[in-house]
């Protein structure tokens, strides 16, 4: 709970005790699922809980960043005009994200077939790398017209709307805030 109240102190208790559920769970069974079944791994405490790298508390907090936006664009009167912007991703971050985020299906597709959980966890930590990317060189709310920030806020609802089946999919809970 304390690294939760760190990232976000002003969380209420019960949701920063929620909160801290969720990144339990999400470290251990993304540790156990993240490692391919024949291959050995190193209990780490510390690395399982850590918020950078290849860990479930990661993919959690790309979620969490992303459900951000939406709130603090509602916050400032953005709409709903985004859930039909057109998307435009033809350079860059933004294309990056479009064709990692395409690759969704066959990813879960790849991990049912061969019965291997790794896979889709491999994928949700590129997904949140190329989202990651994307966050960094393409400013969603402060966009410099309103048609590219609906574009890049649809982007970010599909990014999200993966990220959570897919983090389903694995039986880890997703949380709005940490």
């Amino acid at each position: 709970q304390s690294a939760v109240r760190e990232r976000n102190p002003e969380l209420p208790q019960a949701e920063a005790r929620a909160a801290a559920e969720a990144v339990g769970v999400a470290a251990l069974k993304y540790a156990d699922l993240s490692t391919d079944r024949i291959k050995d791994y190193l209990f780490s405490f510390n690395r399982m809980l850590a918020f950078e790298g290849d860990t479930g508390p990661y993919l959690l907090y790309a979620y969490v960043r992303v459900r951000s936006i939406f709130r603090k664009a509602a916050e400032r009167g953005a709409g709903e005009a985004w859930r039909t912007a057109a998307l435009d991703p033809r350079q860059g971050a933004k294309k990056q994200l479009a064709l990692v985020l395409l690759r969704y299906p066959g990813a879960v597709r790849g991990m049912a077939e061969a019965m291997e959980p790794h896979r889709l966890c491999q994928y949700l930590f590129e997904l949140a790398g190329a989202f990651s990317v994307f966050f960094d060189q393409c400013p969603v709310l402060a966009a410099e017209r309103e048609g590219v920030r609906d574009s890049r806020l649809r982007l970010c609802d599909l990014t999200a709307r993966v990220l959570a089946d897919g983090l389903s999919v694995l039986g880890i809970p997703v949380i709005e805030r940490m």
